[in-house]
């Protein structure tokens, strides 16, 4: 009788080695105590990012080191309960904190505000005790949480029996989670397709076996290809949101409308790196304008430095008037991610549908501003810092190529379709995978 061949754990190609940031492990062992520490610890991660950005993007080795800077730096628990050994803030911390950071690399920007939206899913999909239970496993051990949610490719497909449920199938998107502790599975019950199961379920496991196909334009570092699932299991307790003795969706839970707010949330953490990347892409450009752009001399009214040349200046402010007005706008929808989540998290049966209409509006209305100013901002600096800031050395050009990337994900035209209902109709959209 032959030997069953059991497939080994997936392994990357080449990974960066966590030991070139071993020394932040000491160095930020205090964790920060409020808001302003956060941030400002946030901004700590990405100044050491900053300085090879261009060289580790291009090299596209599987970004094991910059996962383990995120778990030195604390910044994997920000959102989590204090009793857990977390900083117990809110999502607007949680998204500035994800801004913060893309602004020294894209990439790792995006892998953070992944994590922090997979690490708090049983929130708002499981019940109580899941919510508790995972948030305690996530947190107390400082896991990286990836996910394989891809839900335009319903080929992840759940079969059962009266313990377990298994996943088995491919998901072609998986951000994060070749570099994660654990990982996000969602998938259609095979045989009620309409019924979907998230589960939280350890990565390192045989059926789990990633593709390392992940070799894009931009974000290069955000381990986004495609896995091979086979046989993966978890018991029914662990199935987020369902009732264990029926086998079917809790209606308590994921029978009202507060489960829906997944996706805000998580368009949300979308549009604050968008913002981050942009900011990232101005400050970058102006050090290089201050220091060795060079002013034109043929223009009639010669200017001896590039920073005295009118249309350098007028670009640079127009620039900097849209991104305050992007962080005004995202800062606002972050306030109201407070105040709907301070209101219904433990009182998840009174939150109103209406109320999840205007904030998901709110948060199109920015997805819609910072693609919009994004590629505008990441695109037109070479306009202002010259042709030699076009040299590969120098890596401004990473800054749209991420930015380009990740807007394709779900075309901003809906969301403009979406927002002129609102408007002209005083229609919400209704909730689907991506409104």
């Amino acid at each position: 009788m032959a030997t069953p061949v059991v497939p080994v754990i997936s392994q990357a190609p080449s990974a960066t080695d966590p030991a070139v940031y071993a020394e932040y492990e000491s160095k930020w062992a205090t964790y920060p105590t409020d808001a302003q520490g956060w941030l400002e610890r946030a901004r700590e991660v990405a100044a050491v990012l900053s300085v090879d950005a261009a060289a580790r993007e291009k090299a596209n080795k599987s970004p094991k080191a910059e996962v383990a800077l995120l778990k030195h730096s604390g910044l994997l628990k920000v959102l989590g309960p204090k009793k857990y050994g977390g900083g117990e803030q809110p999502w607007s911390v949680g998204y500035k904190v994800i801004r913060e950071v893309a602004k020294g690399d894209g990439s790792i920007g995006m892998l953070l505000g992944y994590h922090l939206l997979w690490s708090r899913t049983a929130h708002v999909v499981g019940n109580d005790e899941q919510a508790e239970r995972f948030q305690k496993l996530i947190i107390e051990n400082n896991y990286y949480v990836g996910g394989a949610v891809n839900p335009r490719d319903n080929d992840l497909k759940i079969t059962y029996d009266d313990s377990n449920f298994i996943y088995n199938g491919f998901k072609n998107f998986t951000t994060g989670a070749a570099v994660s502790d654990l990982i996000v599975l969602e998938g259609a019950i095979h045989d009620r397709p309409e019924e979907h199961i998230f589960a939280i379920v350890p990565t390192a496991q045989a059926g789990i076996q990633f593709q390392y196909n992940w070799d894009n334009v931009g974000l290069r570092l955000t381990e986004s290809g495609s896995a091979k699932i086979e046989g993966i299991s978890a018991p029914w307790t662990d199935a987020l949101g369902w009732d264990v003795a029926t086998k079917k969706p809790d209606p308590a839970v994921l029978g009202i409308p507060f489960p829906a707010l997944l996706l805000p949330t998580i368009q949300l953490v979308f549009s604050n790196f968008y913002l981050g990347i942009a900011l990232g892409a101005l400050d970058f450009a102006k050090k290089y304008t201050t220091t060795s752009t060079r002013a034109w001399p043929y223009g009639g009214d010669n200017k001896e430095k590039a920073t005295d040349e009118f249309y350098i200046l007028s670009t640079y402010g127009n620039f900097f008037a849209h991104l305050r007005a992007a962080e005004a706008l995202a800062n606002q929808a972050g306030a109201e991610a407070d105040r709907i989540y301070g209101t219904y998290q433990n009182n998840r049966a009174a939150f109103p549908i209406e109320e999840r209409g205007e904030w998901a509006e709110l948060v199109a209305s920015v997805k819609v501003v910072t693609t919009d100013v994004g590629l505008r901002v990441t695109a037109g600096v070479f306009e202002v810092t010259g042709s030699r800031a076009t040299a590969s050395k120098v890596g401004l050009d990473r800054f749209w190529r991420d930015i380009r990337t990740h807007t394709l994900h779900d075309p901003v035209a809906y969301k403009n379709r979406e927002l002129g209902r609102y408007v002209l109709l005083g229609e919400h959209p209704e909730p689907t995978w991506y409104t």
